[in-house]
């Protein structure tokens, strides 16, 4: 399990980067790099990373469950994942 500062941190960047969105666009639009310079860094949409929402996990993440490799196997397994099953070969 992440620590739950490290959560926080990446909840807090969104609400950033969705905060900022339309004002970046705008100076992106203007060729204002300058401008573009005096935002938060945090409202940057690069400093965003992909975490699990269940454990917060930042590597392994599967982007269309939006979960760990790891939560995802469990999950699979236990039949929690709607068309999800098991391969066999």
């Amino acid at each position: 399990m992440a620590k739950e500062s490290m959560k926080a941190r990446e909840v807090k960047r969104a609400k950033m980067v969705a905060k900022y969105a339309a004002k970046r666009e705008a100076l992106k639009k203007a060729g204002d790099y300058e401008g573009l310079q005096h935002l938060p860094k945090n409202a940057s949409p690069v400093r965003l990373h992909n975490r699990c929402k269940i454990t917060g996990r930042p590597k392994g993440y599967m982007r269309t469950f939006g979960i760990s490799r790891i939560n995802f196997r469990e999950m699979a397994l236990a039949g929690l994942i709607p068309g999800v099953k098991k391969a066999s070969w």
